[in-house]
């Protein structure tokens, strides 16, 4: 089914095939072509938050297409056609005013509307129906982006690392190495080692001291929950660096207290979790590296584990466990995963490394396989 985005798609495909029967328009202002939609059929067709004039929208339905409408006083675009650019979500945000972020970043004022009722209670009907349909379009617009990035690697890891541990430069080294890999590299979007991994990858066109002037940078604000200066931090290193490389961030208004870090070109944000996190690591085709972390990190190792262990998608990747210490004696989920593996072939794709180089090389030497069941 052919899906049009723009008014340029849309003209192109009405000159080409000249009506709109059986085609997908999402998202654009159709205002302005009500001669054109009038003189065509449009059987079929499926009509997302798309703007009409009356009589328009009169021919489109009496012709069988089915429309759906745009829903009033919402903070987002239950249809938007594309991934969030890099900057977006943080639009209304005034840099040096403290309050600006929480209270006029667009982030923020969809988190704000996430929270409009007492806890416990779900969401209305129409609301909820909004959410669903904005993350659907968010898959939709994933799903193209990722035509273009075949070769995906995620990494995990937690929100509370800051900017000066070095661990965080660590994590920074890998998205470095991944981005210049050739591979697209794409985390849960929020602080701390994921912030780091997309740092990296943004600075992937530049000389290797960039990393360093870069971490200087940001280490002069290290605490997220006081978004306007940690933000402005970022925004020293954008402004001293502004040609970076593409990489993707995946994160979730469920934690919508943490700004989305700022140096992923693109970004997929889901309102819902589980949607969220399931997809990230599904699309690591090429493989997942965990950073350590928490109980979040933790339940990622595990659903990528599943993934693999009933090879759910037809493809086995490599799972990499960045620092020794912490995943094979604090938090022992290397060893454990391993016995739970056994014989079966992703138990060849677990493995250990202490430094961005050696996960990198694990990456190389452990290409995904793909299982002749699918």
């Amino acid at each position: 089914m052919r899906e049009i985005h723009t008014i340029d798609e849309f003209d192109a495909h009405v000159a080409d095939v000249g009506s709109l029967d059986g085609v997908v328009v999402q998202g654009v202002d159709l205002s302005s072509r009500s001669e054109v939609i009038e003189s065509i059929s449009c059987t079929g067709g499926t009509f997302l938050g798309n703007r009409f004039e009356s009589s328009t929208l009169e021919h489109v339905l009496d012709g069988g297409a089915v429309v759906f409408p745009r829903l009033p006083d919402l903070p987002f675009d239950m249809y938007r056609p594309t991934l969030y650019r890099q900057g977006e979500l943080l639009t209304g945000w005034v840099p040096g005013d403290s309050e600006s972020f929480d209270r006029d970043a667009l982030d923020s004022l969809i988190y704000v509307w996430t929270t409009e009722r007492p806890a416990g209670e779900n969401l209305g009907v129409v609301d909820a129906l909004a959410t669903r349909l904005h993350d659907h379009a968010i898959d939709d617009a994933l799903a193209e982006h990722l035509a273009h990035h075949p070769d995906v690697v995620a990494v995990m890891g937690g929100h509370s690392l800051v900017r000066t541990d070095p661990a965080y430069r660590m994590a920074a080294e890998l998205g470095r190495l991944l981005a210049r890999e050739g591979w697209h590299l794409a985390t849960g979007g929020g602080p701390g080692a994921m912030e780091a991994a997309n740092l990296g990858a943004w600075l992937a066109p530049y000389p290797d001291d960039a990393l360093d002037h870069a971490v200087t940078l940001l280490s002069a604000e290290v605490d997220y929950t006081v978004a306007d200066a940690y933000l402005r931090a970022g925004l020293t290193v954008l402004d001293a660096y502004p040609d970076g490389a593409e990489s993707l961030a995946v994160p979730t208004w469920f934690y919508g207290h943490e700004p989305t870090n700022q140096f992923a070109s693109h970004v997929a944000k889901y309102f819902a979790n589980s949607i969220r996190e399931d997809g990230l690591l599904a699309l690591a085709t090429r493989g997942v590296v965990f950073t350590p972390g928490s109980a979040g990190t933790t339940q990622e190792v595990f659903q990528d584990a599943t993934q693999n262990h009933y090879d759910v998608f037809g493809v086995v990747s490599p799972m990499v466990f960045l620092d020794a210490t912490f995943w094979t004696e604090t938090f022992p989920a290397e060893p454990l995963l391993r016995q739970l593996a056994g014989d079966r072939p992703y138990g060849q794709m677990i493995g250990v490394a202490d430094s961005a180089a050696d996960a990198l090389a694990f990456l190389v030497d452990h290409p995904p396989q793909r299982s002749s069941a699918h």
